[in-house]
């Protein structure tokens, strides 16, 4: 048995003391922190595997789209809505099965998708690229005053010309040609000079009796748009991590 001198006692008594009064909440801190630290992995370890089969099922909707089957797209786009909305593959996805429904015949349920990667794009550039295919395929549809809805919304600086002359167009189905004009006038000002894009645009200008086409300000930006928006064509955006789509993000329709 160990024998202690007189300082010795004291010192483990007061260590006695100390432990008494403070080593619960020592221990719950402990505690508490190897439950954070484990719940922290768990978590980063459960998001990762959220992503790598959201991956998973944007690449099945993607191959749905290369090999025209609509039925598989449809199956692994329900799955990424119900359980992996929240992902960035989500929404991109939604872009790809619009289009594959689209070539397909079914506009509504083109339609459809587009809304629904409207609502769920998590950056401002995708929501305006499912905002421009939905607006298209509204006019498609012969509802203009639909398609300036949503041509009428703020987007990124990037997509001001586009926007510009998807006003110009559905204000042109609408009848009101003053107004087309002077929004194809705003998309010439807007989009680059040596942009073949551009001159489809300066194309209707003319049509609808605009004179001299406005220069474009040194800093106009290329179109982001096919050069010729009667077809259907574009997909998503590349997701962070994800395969990039065909057509690299171009506004066309679905």
């Amino acid at each position: 048995m160990a024998v202690y001198d007189l300082e010795e006692q004291e010192q483990l008594d007061a260590l006695k003391t100390w432990w008494s009064e403070h080593g619960s909440r020592i221990a719950a801190l402990v505690i508490a922190v190897c439950v954070a630290f484990i719940g922290v992995q768990g978590w980063r370890w459960y998001e990762a595997n959220r992503l790598n089969t959201a991956s998973v099922l944007y690449g099945a909707v993607a191959d749905a789209a290369r090999t025209e089957n609509a039925a598989k797209g449809k199956e692994a786009m329900a799955q990424l809505a119900d359980r992996y909305a929240g992902t960035p593959y989500a929404p991109r996805a939604a872009l790809v099965y619009a289009k594959l429904l689209w070539d397909s015949g079914d506009k509504a349920g083109a339609r459809t998708q587009l809304q629904w990667a409207l609502d769920h794009a998590d950056d401002a550039e995708l929501g305006a690229i499912a905002r421009y295919r939905l607006a298209e395929a509204w006019l498609d549809d012969g509802k203009p005053d639909d398609a300036l809805k949503l041509a009428d919304a703020k987007v990124p600086d990037a997509f001001a010309g586009i926007y510009a002359d998807l006003r110009g167009d559905a204000l042109s189905v609408a009848g009101r040609k003053d107004d087309a004009r002077k929004a194809y006038e705003a998309a010439l000002a807007k989009l680059d000079a040596r942009s073949p894009y551009r001159n489809y645009v300066e194309v209707k200008f003319h049509a609808l009796g605009g004179d001299t086409a406005p220069t474009p300000a040194s800093n106009a930006l290329p179109a982001i748009a096919p050069a010729a928006k009667s077809t259907a064509s574009g997909t998503a955006a590349s997701a962070p991590g994800a395969p990039a789509a065909a057509g690299g993000g171009t506004a066309g329709k679905p």
